[in-house]
């Protein structure tokens, strides 16, 4: 039909589908792309086929295993938003996407799977003078799909033209607030800036890290494989402790006490984060340390690494001779389950060094893993972008030790810490000293 308006209108003589058979042929577009997307092969792909006790995983990777099938399940029920599953290869991303679609097709409801090369292949042919499609059909019939999944997301060719159409896409949906599905392996930090302003909008999106070993025959990671070095910090423990009971005066004692009743109740329960600051010898080390050894020791995994030492891992892998290649090594340390920075702002400070951090801790804040963080810099001294993560009071807790170095004498009539007086443990910011709060809860930074 052609609707009735005015001769310089821009539908003036166009044909428009009549609105009693609109629905019928979105879905008639929708179904070409869903063949193309062969979503009929990943048919048995579905939620009751999902191995959540894959064996070679650690008891922290099956609890995070069961947690994403719970998470797909509970969006399959009721779209609403975005899901970004993330993770490594063969961690299980496509299985649960796919789940989620066939679940949706199996309660009628309608849903579309991608692989985002195979879209843009899809999209392309639509140039060809053989296609039955026009270009536009296409791209609308995925743009405006009920509920959209796109698999693989990061790994097209990094061409303007792929970026450009990925974006429309994404954009369309999320002003429009159209239920999407995406699996990457690509960190998030390495996506166009303007994806990944959309994929990092907490109140829409929900980015779930994968920490589950290859299913095809990957191998299990050993407290933090070769780049930890927590090993050499084995004799620190929460058994190990010492409070400096009689050797300081109660307030600074009592601030010690806090602390170590922050770091127990974080062991037993890691999330979010915690920073620890304090003086060169108070105590933060033993206490991150005690951290990542407890739930080694309760069958968990951590990884604890020294910041010079990490970005010293990082540059050698760019030696022709390493053996072990730059995003492995970067991976293991960003998607770790529970991660330990050890003197945080000891390293150099190059515009590289910078960059790191920031990507490690920038994704571990978006994807909402647990990081335990030392320095004995001030607040005020570390990076703004590192720095603004940190003082998240929603996810973060800022504790400062108070204590003087352990080793070398102590006067008793004086409290340590930067030549400030006794004070409670708190976040600090150059040049202040901030009040703790209360009991063991410590002091949330502001």
């Amino acid at each position: 039909m052609r609707r009735d308006v005015d001769i310089n209108h821009p539908n003036f003589g166009k044909a428009f589908a009549c609105v009693c058979i609109a629905d019928e042929l979105a879905e008639r577009r929708l179904s070409s792309v869903r063949r193309a997307s062969n979503i009929a092969a990943l048919d048995k792909l579905v939620f009751d086929t999902f191995n959540a006790e894959a064996p070679g995983n650690s008891p922290d990777q099956l609890r995070n295993l069961q947690a994403a099938l719970h998470a797909a399940r509970k969006f399959a029920d009721a779209p609403e938003g975005w899901l970004v599953l993330h993770g490594s290869y063969g961690c299980g991303k496509t299985h649960l996407a796919a789940a989620i679609v066939n679940e949706r097709l199996r309660q009628g409801a309608s849903a579309l799977f991608v692989v985002v090369p195979d879209l843009l292949d899809h999209l392309r042919a639509a140039f060809s003078p053989d296609s039955d499609e026009t270009y536009d059909e296409r791209f609308e019939a995925v743009r405006s799909a009920p509920l959209l999944v796109l698999d693989d997301l990061g790994t097209q060719a990094p061409t303007a033209w792929a970026a450009e159409k990925l974006f429309q896409i994404l954009n369309h949906r999320y002003n429009m607030q159209l239920p999407t599905v995406i699996t990457s392996n690509v960190s998030l930090d390495l996506f166009d800036p303007r994806l990944r302003s959309r994929l990092e909008h907490f109140d829409v999106v929900r980015v779930f890290e994968i920490q589950a070993i290859d299913y095809r025959g990957g191998v299990a990671h050993t407290e933090g494989g070769a780049i930890s070095s927590l090993r050499h910090y084995a004799d620190m423990s929460f058994q190990t402790w010492d409070d400096r009971r009689g050797e300081l005066q109660p307030d600074v004692s009592g601030n010690l006490a806090r602390g170590f009743t922050i770091a127990r109740q974080f062991a037993a329960e890691p999330e979010g984060w915690l920073v620890f600051l304090g003086d060169h010898g108070s105590g933060k080390t033993h206490l991150a340390a005690a951290i990542a050894n407890q739930r080694v020791a309760d069958g968990g995994e951590a990884v604890f690494v020294v910041v010079p030492d990490l970005l010293d891992h990082l540059r050698a892998t760019f030696s022709p001779t390493s053996r072990v290649g730059y995003d492995k090594v970067f991976d293991e340390v960003r998607s770790a389950p529970l991660l330990v920075l050890d003197d945080l702002g000891t390293e150099s400070a190059t515009p590289w060094a910078q960059e790191k951090l920031f990507q490690v801790l920038n994704h571990r804040h978006a994807a909402r893993l647990p990081t335990v963080i030392t320095s004995a810099a001030e607040l005020a001294d570390i990076h703004p972008r590192l720095r603004t993560r940190m003082l998240d009071r929603r996810r973060c807790v800022v504790f400062e030790l108070m204590a003087p170095p352990f080793a070398g004498p102590v006067e008793l009539g004086r409290a340590g810490g930067r030549g400030r007086g006794p004070g409670k443990g708190g976040a600090r910011v150059k040049g202040k000293g901030r009040s703790g709060g209360s009991g063991a809860g410590g002091t949330r930074s502001r």
